[in-house]
């Protein structure tokens, strides 16, 4: 009996990840290699079959799902929303370091944004939902929250989301080693269809 899979999509390239400025709540479009990446990741899925395919409600991540050929079946899911970075929206790692040595975005999250805790509970509920389906989902959405969803997969503190890299346009998946007690990482952070 094979056992279902969860495909992580992390959202084309947007000038702020270009800059490597964070994005949560700002609503940033994609850049033409994002487009242009959209639809390679859709030829990298094309005849696999999805019982259900669900993306964040930002543009960047709803772009990316439809150019990859899965809007017209897609739902939106706030709890994919990127983490909310409050007064750290639009800034870079080194400004906010500057402000306040020492922080770590996975420890102690953002004031007027959100904690750990807190994205790890909409991960749970994400998480929650795609283990109820018995067949293989799609998620489309950014980097952060597919970290923190990551860690939570595993059973692990959202704090371990920092372990795992991911770039724009990637692809990863999680499944489950021998049964579903025995959650797993299938393929993590693969770019290999954008080097076209």
């Amino acid at each position: 009996m094979s056992l279902p899979s969860v495909y992580l999509v992390r959202h084309g390239e947007t000038t702020w990840a270009l800059t490597g400025q964070h994005t949560g709540r700002t609503d940033i479009p994609l850049t033409d290699r994002g487009e242009t990446d959209g639809r390679r990741i859709g030829a990298r899925l094309a005849g696999r079959k999805f019982v259900q395919v669900v993306s964040s409600p930002a543009i960047r991540a709803w772009r990316t799902c439809e150019l990859a050929g899965f809007g017209a079946v897609a739902e939106r899911d706030p709890d994919l929303w990127e983490w909310d970075y409050g007064e750290y929206e639009g800034l870079r790692s080194e400004e906010i370091l500057a402000k306040r040595p020492g922080w770590q975005l996975f420890r102690d999250g953002c004031p007027a944004g959100e904690s750990p805790a807190r994205v790890a509970a909409r991960a749970d509920r994400a998480i929650a939902r795609v283990r109820a389906v018995d067949a293989d989902v799609l998620l489309f959405s950014s980097g952060h929250i597919l970290r923190v969803l990551t860690a939570r997969w595993l059973g692990l503190d959202p704090g371990a989301g920092s372990l795992f890299r991911l770039g724009t346009a990637s692809l990863s998946i999680l499944t489950y080693d021998h049964d579903r007690t025995e959650p797993a990482i299938q393929l993590w952070n693969d770019r290999s269809h954008l080097e076209q």
